[in-house]
């Protein structure tokens, strides 16, 4: 038994833990597929009747599109996993993600119905975001409101890993797509992928079924006899803006460096002379090395704390994107998986390992489901579904195939940024999550930390 959470058993545990990183799995194998697709195949597919590159920013933009749905998605279900539990919500989304990316792969293309093949992609797109934005959240939420506080971190890093693991999985599809030949990577290569997901549902719902609810949750429902009125969201708001404000803005520099160097790389390397296959190469070594380095990070936080971790790795994003669009620039094959491979395997997991478990500590009980997912998806939303178009639309201004020097002062300002707000939130990894209710006043208005 956990001494924080004594209704938590070893195999219980172990069951939350898997289901959280089978949950986080499936939702970034379906968000970042569509990614992957979105720079290669369906500016050709959906967007025929547009230039290339034209084509290509539409594509883009709606999976920027699909991020700002997450966000609606984690305030609607941030707001029932706050009332009514985190476990029934998340066999909710996980359901909506898995039939709508499935769906995804049956839509006719822009040559068999016309304008209604786009419109239809874009729905379920919206439909899709709409889901994974109260999944991730709530998958973090279960392990650490199990965990013991020391091992919070750690235990926490098992729903971090499906990021990077779901992101291996639609790297490694994408890649096997990318290498058929054109007419049929077109035509059906790229639907399979897609098609997948409903097998990945069930898989996820067997072992999401046998979860049990937060006993986090459940102590402070039943030592809160009066909730509080109206929607978490706007109590959230009411109860710390700044601390909000941060916990969101934190983020957002890390999260951009990862759409540009995980999304935007892979549209952008065939343009200067790389295969499609290199850049996905690069992708796909960086994030498999991610898996590793990301409880490695989780457990040097719950030592040194998670302030510290996180910081290193958006002050390495803001010291490294002009040397690497430099060398990816270079034209050599081995230098760009190199370069990309390393950043998304050694830099990235110090934050996506880590930032997760902080965002816990950062939000009452009754609040946290909608701080977590609210926060972090609309992080999201700016860095990772944003900053593709960004880039893109920077690339284009400057007026060169290789002119990149926006991209990286947009790179080392955001990440400034993200700096700031990290060094003034407060550090909380050695306190009880069970503690966190809205009757423990230094929780409710936390100051920055002293």
């Amino acid at each position: 038994m956990s001494p924080d959470n004594p209704a938590s058993s070893r195999a219980g545990m172990r069951r939350v833990a898997l289901s959280s990183y089978l949950g986080t799995t499936i939702e970034y194998y379906d968000f970042l597929l569509y990614g992957t697709a979105a720079a290669l195949v369906f500016n050709k597919v959906f967007f025929t009747n547009l230039s290339p590159v034209i084509g290509t920013i539409v594509a883009l933009s709606t999976l920027a599109a699909g991020y700002a749905a997450r966000f609606v998605g984690a305030m609607v279900f941030g707001h029932f996993g706050d009332r009514v539990g985190r476990k029934n919500v998340m066999l909710v989304t996980m359901i909506v993600m898995g039939i709508t990316s499935g769906l995804i792969g049956l839509l006719p293309a822009y040559g068999q119905i016309g304008s209604v093949a786009p419109l239809l992609l874009v729905f379920l797109r919206l439909v899709q975001g709409f889901a994974v934005g109260g999944e991730y959240g709530g998958a973090v939420l279960m392990v650490s409101e199990h965990a013991t506080t020391s091992k919070r971190g750690l235990a926490s890093s098992s729903a971090a890993m499906g990021a990077p693991s779901g992101a291996v999985l639609a790297t490694g599809a994408m890649l096997w797509v990318a290498s058929l030949p054109e007419d049929q990577m077109l035509s059906w290569g790229w639907r399979v992928p897609f098609l997948f997901s409903f097998a990945l549902l069930a898989l996820g719902m067997y072992f999401r079924a046998q979860t049990q609810e937060s006993p986090v949750f459940l102590d402070n429902r039943a030592a809160i006899r009066t909730p509080e009125k109206g929607t978490p969201i706007l109590a959230l708001v009411r109860s710390n803006p700044a601390i909000l404000f941060k916990s969101i803005l934190f983020q957002i520099g890390p999260y951009c460096g990862l759409g540009i160097f995980g999304i935007f790389i892979i549209s952008y390397a065939p343009t200067i002379g790389y295969s499609r296959s290199t850049a996905l190469a690069a992708t796909l070594l960086g994030t498999l090395l991610s898996i590793f380095m990301t409880p490695i990070y989780a457990t040097v936080s719950d030592r040194i704390g998670r302030r510290p971790v996180v910081i290193g790795g958006i002050l390495a994003t803001a010291l490294l994107a002009f040397p690497i669009l430099y060398l990816v620039n270079l034209g050599s094959s081995a230098v760009l998986v190199t370069t990309i491979s390393l950043y998304l395997g050694l830099v990235m997991p110090s934050v996506t390992g880590v930032a997760p478990v902080m965002l816990t500590e950062l939000f009452t009980t009754e609040l946290r489901y909608t701080g977590v997912s609210t926060s972090y998806q609309l992080a999201q939303t700016v860095g990772s579904g944003i900053s593709p178009l960004i880039a893109t639309s920077l690339l284009a201004g400057a007026g060169g195939s290789t002119s990149t020097w926006p991209v990286g002062l947009f790179l080392v300002l955001t990440a400034a940024a993200s700096a700031w707000a990290a060094l003034t939130l407060p550090e909380r990894s050695r306190q009880s999550l069970a503690s966190a209710r809205a009757d423990a006043p230094e929780l409710v208005a936390p100051e920055v930390a002293r």
